[in-house]
């Protein structure tokens, strides 16, 4: 496959215009970027830039098709190498049925996520690893953590990218790069919980896909760390195209969010795990709790922040 892309861009460059996916490119003085921005660099998203300067404009334009292929394509086309992040919640749980690849989850002992992920393995007959953190492991973690996040002093930004590290650290000792989490899922489908109250869900969800961009940032920079990348399935054109065509009052309805995916998937996983619902990643794996538990310990008993911002200064050298 190197081979190819190399043959592609010495021989007919016009031709990664039409590339969906994932990618990060450079050759000659040239570089480009897929259109959602899902890799970090340095030329905007969707993007040829060549000496400095925008060349092409990538804009991939497959079939159009309904959700079920949709997924089943996206997750298929990521499948050849790597991890996926798995908590057992629907998102996840879809793309391991499909990529049949190794999973790892991320809670501490005894964290509702740790036992879960353990359950719907199981019952899915999935190979994962769990990885249990220790108190002074997250506090070593959070430390890196803030170091390289856009947001540092946010709470919620950094525990969650203090749990994706883990998920990180684990793929790349043992070998991994790419990483395939459900990241937009949310986003796409309904899964905020505030979305079963909102008073205008079709606004709501279009702003909350509109900033994607800003998590997308902040998980790519944990991973990067390690010398891999999230790929994210839920993100793939075909199946963006095909959840946005759904309207906000179907996604959301009867006081079950994500209806579409759960629907697809209820088809392919075990009815248990695709209609539970499931705590955030920060909240489920317990790191939410440790965080606050360590800001108390260090004095900061009613602000996370506060001790979030003594950390960033100390680690920042200010």
């Amino acid at each position: 496959m190197p081979n190819a892309v190399e043959r592609m861009l010495s021989e007919e460059p016009e031709a990664l215009t039409r590339c969906g996916g994932e990618f990060l490119l450079t050759w000659d003085n040239c570089t480009a970027r897929d259109a959602f921005g899902i890799m970090p660099g340095p030329v905007p998203p969707g993007t040829v830039c060549c000496n400095g300067r925008e060349a092409a404009r990538i804009a991939p334009d497959p079939a159009p098709c309904a959700l079920e292929e949709a997924i089943v394509t996206a997750i298929g086309l990521r499948s050849d190498e790597g991890v996926v992040a798995f908590s057992g919640g629907v998102d996840s749980a879809l793309i391991a049925a499909f990529a049949g690849l190794p999973c790892v989850a991320v809670g501490l002992h005894g964290s509702h996520d740790a036992v879960w992920a353990e359950k719907a393995a199981r019952m899915m007959g999935l190979d994962l690893e769990v990885v249990t953190p220790t108190v002074d492991e997250v506090a070593e973690v959070l430390a890196r953590v803030v170091r390289v996040i856009p947001d540092p002093e946010n709470p919620v930004e950094a525990s969650i990218a203090t749990t994706l590290f883990f998920v990180a650290a684990w793929a790349a000792e043992h070998g991994h790069t790419r990483i395939l989490a459900g990241q937009g899922a949310d986003e796409l489908f309904g899964g905020y919980a505030r979305y079963l109250t909102s008073s205008d869900l079709a606004a709501e969800l279009e702003q909350d896909y509109a900033d994607h961009g800003r998590q997308r940032a902040r998980d790519q920079a944990v991973a990067a760390r390690h010398g891999t990348y999230f790929s994210m399935p839920y993100l793939d054109l075909r199946v963006v195209r095909a959840a946005r065509a759904i309207p906000a009052a179907e996604r959301v309805r009867g006081g079950l969010r994500k209806r579409p995916l759960r629907a697809v998937a209820q088809r392919h996983i075990p009815a248990e795990i695709a209609r539970a619902e499931k705590k955030a990643m920060q909240y489920g794996s317990g790191i939410w709790r440790t965080i606050q538990q360590l800001a108390r310990t260090n004095g900061y008993k009613k602000s996370v922040q506060g001790y979030l911002t003594e950390i960033s200064r100390a680690e920042h050298d200010y």
